[in-house]
């Protein structure tokens, strides 16, 4: 039992508490990204190449020799583990991804999988667009063990965590007469298209005074997602100086 506990000590497990659904969309909706809204960068490839079995010695292994195993779910019934692939990944791509963007931006971010036959093949046995779903990272070292995608097709509709980007702080009105910013969320959860998943929320301070708040409904996002957390849920708050900073300034 210590044992366990310790273990569960030095793992971090980021994870979308996604699943992927086919839904219908209002027709009337646009299913493309709209101008005034964050836009992702073009899809980056992820190589891969199958893993024929599972196990702590063949994780192991992989792992040793540069590879992270990871599965991709099917689409459909994915949330329960069904119609799985099991494939390995260069570690060296997926550390820089995640370095890159961080954890919470690689898993709201869509790539293109290509799963060969080896690393260095031409041939393509797959090609599929993927949502990375959960990223398990070592706490002590961050060592990426393991990643799950799951497939991405137009037509799903996915629960993707959306990280929020904080901007005008500089300009706000509050910030600026010697209050600070209290923020309460840092991401926030939408039934997105997978056409138009939003690599991040632009969340604008640069009118807000002192005591105004911001809540999850005030937030400028594509008319084609919708809000699975309460829009009365507060994101973030300008909050009145410090008890110290008010006795320094005395």
């Amino acid at each position: 039992m210590l044992l366990h506990r310790s273990l569960r000590h030095h793992l971090r497990h980021f994870s979308q508490s996604s699943a992927a659904l086919i839904l219908p969309c209002d027709p009337e909706i646009s299913l493309s990204y709209l101008p005034g809204f964050p836009k992702p960068d073009p899809s980056e490839i992820i190589s891969a190449i199958p893993r024929s079995d599972s196990g702590k010695k063949i994780c192991a292994t992989e792992r040793k020799v540069g590879r992270v195993p990871s599965i991709v779910f099917e689409q459909k019934d994915g949330q329960h583990g069904g119609n799985k692939r099991l494939i390995s990944v260069q570690t060296k791509q997926i550390k820089k991804l995640v370095a890159q963007m961080g954890p919470s931006f690689f898993l709201s971010r869509l790539f293109e999988l290509q799963v060969k036959p080896s690393f260095d093949s031409d041939d393509i046995l797959e090609n599929v667009r993927v949502l990375p779903r959960k990223l398990h990272m070592h706490a002590a070292s961050e060592a990426i063990l393991n990643v799950t995608f799951i497939r991405a097709p137009s037509d799903a509709l996915l629960k993707i965590e959306v990280p929020l980007v904080f901007r005008g702080e500089d300009v706000s009105p509050g910030l600026r007469k010697g209050s600070y910013l209290n923020i309460i969320k840092r991401s926030v959860r939408y039934l997105c298209p997978a056409d138009i998943i939003p690599p991040y929320i632009d969340v604008d301070l640069s009118e807000l005074d002192v005591g105004e708040k911001l809540v999850m409904g005030d937030l400028k996002v594509h008319p084609a997602l919708k809000l699975i957390q309460s829009k009365d849920e507060p994101v973030l708050k300008i909050m009145g100086a410090r008890v110290s900073e008010q006795k320094k300034s005395k």
